[in-house]
């Protein structure tokens, strides 16, 4: 994916006179896999994923002088991609389909035999979540966010995050008809976390 951002070293939007210390521009690249993995959680479609990761990095480029450095510039980039996208749902006033299952597919790796969790089980229960659950379960689960973090990238409470969680975990449940004391069958360690209470750790 390449972004329409302009080099750090010139270009438009490049007065990073009031910042001291390292340049935030120059770690932007580091956080792009997070960020379209997040952006897939939300959109379940690449295509759209793409460009609202593109548009994210563009709005943080041109703002980056908000950014108070020393914090957490990754939380920052979540939430100008989160706000970017409930901005583009209010204009269009729908949600994009997941016609291709892409972020779905790249969490769960099923085993050739015959597991527990089928793909497009788990692929039909995530599509069908509130945007607020997906998106927890996106951060806290499959980025290994902790509670923390992904609360300050959606604006909200610590306990919010942990409940829209607890509940997207078991309306997951719920749709795949898993009791609770079933042994999932997984491959991946990102899809287990989306699936159970227990966070991956954070890369």
């Amino acid at each position: 994916m390449t972004t329409r951002a302009t080099s750090a070293n010139g270009g438009a939007g490049d007065d990073t006179s009031g910042l001291s210390g390292p340049n935030p521009r120059d770690e932007l690249v580091n956080h792009l896999p997070a960020l379209r993995a997040f952006a897939l959680g939300l959109t379940r479609n690449s295509a759209t994923a793409d460009d609202l990761v593109q548009d994210a990095i563009v709005k943080a480029w041109t703002n980056i002088e908000k950014f108070q450095v020393g914090t957490n510039l990754r939380a920052w980039l979540f939430t100008i991609l989160r706000n970017t996208y409930y901005s583009s749902l209010r204009k269009t006033r729908r949600e994009v389909a997941d016609v291709d299952g892409v972020f779905a597919e790249s969490l769960s790796e099923k085993p050739a035999h015959d597991g527990r969790l089928a793909m497009a089980d788990f692929r039909t229960a995530f599509n069908q979540l509130p945007d607020e659950q997906r998106e927890a379960l996106v951060l806290v689960g499959a980025l290994g966010a902790s509670y923390e973090e992904a609360a300050e990238s959606c604006g909200v409470a610590v306990g919010t995050i942990k409940s829209r969680a607890n509940r997207g975990r078991a309306k997951l449940a719920e749709l795949m008809k898993l009791n609770e004391n079933e042994a999932l069958e997984l491959t991946d360690p990102a899809t287990m976390a989306v699936v159970t209470s227990k966070p991956m750790t954070a890369r």
